[in-house]
């Protein structure tokens, strides 16, 4: 079985030659993002995440690429975002934590930089938000009755849920004008500090996703519901930002 990559300069190269001979001249970029492209970067265990930019005429034939996402899922490497130029120009609007997020974090593997130049409007930030932790917390509470506060499958949705968290944090702290730090734990404590949120609570829940603390039932249940408690405050402040 091929081995994930320690370090995911390693795989640039392979990664250029396969996709390069599958589009030609239709593959405009190659850009890794994500937590590969930082400390944050655990290897064997974090995902390895590209996305692909093609042009109009190279997006029609994404069944050029079946083997080759195969191929590299064995490696941990994630299925790429094929997106084209237009694609990215017109959904700024909809998805701008999103291409925030690409923005702060990403490693031009080839070709152009797509994102460098790319401009947020900050009350479309603000309304993302809104609308993303408004729909956390109707998912986080639906997740609560269906696992009976079991504490396993608490972890699992903490574990999934904090990172959505970490990045509506970021677009908060962009909204403010405020300086974003490069570490998650570092984002917790800004955000945390500027919107007055319980930052030792999301800290927890990082040692929770991380698996650096081992706690029984009863207190998985206890924090889950504080986390219940904070997301339902972080979205009256969001709502208030609107006013």
């Amino acid at each position: 079985m091929a081995k994930s990559p320690k370090d995911p300069k390693e795989i640039f190269p392979e990664i250029i030659g396969d996709y390069k001979s599958l589009f030609g001249d239709d593959l405009i970029s190659i850009i890794l993002y994500g937590s590969a492209t930082g400390k944050d970067f655990r290897p064997g265990k974090s995902d390895i995440n590209f996305m692909i930019v093609l042009s109009e005429e190279g997006i029609e034939h994404l069944d050029r690429a079946f083997k080759t996402v195969n191929k590299w899922k064995k490696r941990r490497v994630a299925i790429p975002l094929f997106l084209t130029r237009v694609y990215v120009e017109t959904s700024m609007d909809v998805f701008p934590i999103e291409y925030r997020n690409f923005q702060r974090n990403h490693v031009i593997v080839y070709g152009e930089d797509i994102l460098k130049d790319l401009s947020f409007d900050s009350q479309l930030v603000r309304l993302q938000c809104e609308r993303e932790i408004k729909g956390k917390l109707l998912l986080l509470r639906q997740a609560f009755l269906e696992t009976a506060g079991k504490g396993a499958a608490l972890k699992g949705v903490i574990g999934q849920s904090t990172q959505a968290v970490l990045a509506i944090f970021e677009a908060l702290l962009f909204f403010k004008d405020q300086e974003i730090p490069e570490e998650k734990r570092e984002i917790v404590k800004a955000a945390s500090k500027v919107f007055d949120m319980d930052g030792d609570l999301f800290q927890r829940l990082l040692d929770i996703k991380e698996q650096k603390i081992k706690l029984g039932d009863a207190q998985i249940k206890d924090i889950f519901q504080e986390y219940l408690r904070e997301v339902r405050k972080l979205s009256k402040i969001i709502d208030a930002l609107g006013e």
